[in-house]
């Protein structure tokens, strides 16, 4: 049939062949290449020539894009990933560009999405169909969605098994997860899911794709659509085959052929073992210097996504982008953030789930330490601002996320940063001593109010002066004046930081210095699953100071 086709047609450059694809030929590969583009191109040009006369697609609009999509997709995508995780965790990316908000809102979205997609290489990603959500943006609101999302996902789990069972033999690959990994949502767009990031991201863009597909077909449509269908071999095989307004599917049974392809599963079988915390999604405030950047890099280097959160934004920035260079760039995102305001931790914390879709990780590293005045003394201003940092703003942390853990409905950890000055008393530091004192205390409480499902520990680091924002060049100086330790004015900040770390080690029974990496280890420790049976503690991390000792 081939040569004949070509033998009949002596000037073509190409052959399309029925469900299959397109082969082009010339002189050179980059003739061939051309003639390819140039070909895909006219049929562009001459699909978006009918889709202009067309009018509307997809039969019209039923629901416009709602004008808060990006708010309301924050606010539903933690109980959208709990449900779609129920299998193994996932990470998200929403898109609510045209394409998607077009077919999302249309008459006919029900149907078609139900079609599925048109690529069969795309079936491992986006499943053999998407899970639509119902949803009236004019007059629902956010409350019905996000109350419709269990139910909608445990039919489509059912519907997925049923699938499966139909078409599965004594000889296919198991069934590998029931759980959507795309989901269509009127007024909204898309969300996709995946086991990072950039997954979730190309599963997006491969429904994307079969959108286009849909566009196409629908412009190209000029009658009702009955069997034989051009796409079957043969004409008893046109019934197999499901079509909705000039859309055609592929039969379920050779959809279900290329998703469980025996090849393609011993390809995954193969796969190297995810780290530690792949899939997890991490918020880390006080991630721009000292322990924040190392817990950051450390998480990081085991799987995580990290959202690196701070006063200091430039701070931020340049972390993240350590992270991203020494990760992925697809797996890191920063943010400015203030330990003061419970306004400015909701706002980090959705954008953490606007980035990733959830969150899994808390970790909090940022203090302030009150430097009295001339006189010796912290005015009351000083007083009431550490506390409402570093007791304060861990309750509003507490406070800010718990929703976000509810709706999920996945296990989840904090870990907030105390000091051994906590049960160590000091002239001179009361305000930071009794702070993280309370937090101690704070600390306990939370463990006990968002257990089972939230674990929350704590560290108590022995002072640490490498990298930290609490020892200033300023503040070094002074200590090493008052403890008379010598120093040049030419020697670094790093350098002289050095010398009274080595100086307060001289205090502890290891006699070594308390890093940022020590401190860091103990709390992706506490983040993780070996910790998995400890709540409502404080380790220390000290090198061994007796006065220190819990009782």
């Amino acid at each position: 049939m081939i040569e004949r086709a070509v033998k009949d047609n002596p000037g073509s450059e190409g052959l399309i062949l029925g469900g299959h694809g397109l082969f082009t030929w010339g002189m050179t590969q980059r003739d061939c290449y051309l003639n390819s583009i140039h070909t895909i191109d006219q049929m562009g040009e001459f699909i978006l020539n009918h889709q202009s006369k067309k009018g509307s697609l997809f039969g019209g609009v039923m629901h416009a894009p709602a004008n808060d999509r990006k708010s309301i997709a924050t606010q539903i995508l933690p109980a959208l990933r709990g449900v779609v995780s129920s299998n193994r965790r996932v990470v998200a990316h929403f898109t609510d560009d045209e394409d998607a908000l077009t077919f999302a809102g249309s008459k006919w979205v029900k149907e078609l999405a139900s079609l599925g997609t048109s690529c069969p290489d795309h079936f491992l990603r986006t499943r053999v169909c998407p899970l639509f959500l119902p949803w009236d943006p004019a007059k629902e609101d956010v409350g019905v969605l996000k109350a419709r999302i269990p139910s909608e996902a445990l039919a489509y789990r059912a519907a997925y098994k049923k699938y499966y069972d139909a078409w599965a033999n004594i000889d296919s690959p198991k069934l590998r997860d029931s759980n959507p990994s795309v989901v269509v949502v009127p007024g909204l767009g898309l969300f996709g899911f995946g086991k990072n990031k950039k997954e979730a991201r190309i599963t997006t863009e491969f429904f994307i794709n079969a959108i286009h597909v849909m566009t196409g077909a629908n412009a190209l449509e000029d009658g009702d659509v009955s069997h034989p269908l051009p796409q079957a071999r043969h004409i008893k095989q046109s019934q197999q085959f499901t079509q909705f307004h000039n859309y055609v599917a592929l039969p379920r049974s050779e959809a279900f052929r290329i998703e469980y392809w025996a090849l393609e599963d011993a390809k995954l079988q193969r796969m190297p073992a995810e780290a530690e915390f792949s899939r997890k999604i991490a918020l880390i405030i006080g991630g721009a210097s000292g322990i924040g950047r190392e817990v950051a890099l450390l998480l990081a280097r085991k799987g995580a996504h990290v959202v690196v959160a701070d006063f200091d934004q430039q701070g931020a920035k340049k972390v993240a982008d350590e992270v991203g260079a020494m990760a992925s760039s697809e797996y890191v995102a920063h943010a400015r953030v203030d330990l003061s305001s419970a306004a400015s931790l909701a706002e980090a914390s959705d954008f953490t789930i606007s980035q990733f879709g959830g969150l899994d990780i808390i970790v909090n590293t940022a203090a302030i330490y009150p430097v009295p005045g001339a006189e010796g003394e912290l005015t009351d201003a000083q007083w009431a601002q550490t506390f409402l940092v570093n007791v304060t703003g861990n309750y509003h942390l507490a406070r800010q996320t718990e929703w976000i853990f509810k709706d999920q409905g996945l296990p989840a950890t904090m870990v907030l940063t105390s000091s051994a000055n906590a049960v160590v008393p000091k002239k001179g530091s009361e305000a930071y001593d009794t702070s993280k004192t309370a937090l101690n205390h704070l600390i306990r409480e939370l463990s006990v109010t968002l257990g089972p499902q939230v674990r929350v520990n704590g560290i108590a680091p022995a002072t640490v002066v490498a990298g930290s924002t609490m020892f200033p060049r300023d503040r070094v100086i002074q200590s090493l004046e008052k403890y008379k330790i010598g120093f040049q004015d030419s020697e670094s900040t790093e350098e002289l930081r050095a010398k009274l770390a080595e100086f307060y080690a001289q205090r502890n029974l290891t006699k070594r210095p308390i890093l940022p990496q020590d401190c860091a280890a103990a709390i992706v420790w506490l983040a993780g699953d070996q910790s998995a049976k400890t709540t409502g503690h404080v380790i220390p991390v000290d090198g061994g100071l007796p006065e220190a000792f819990l009782r």
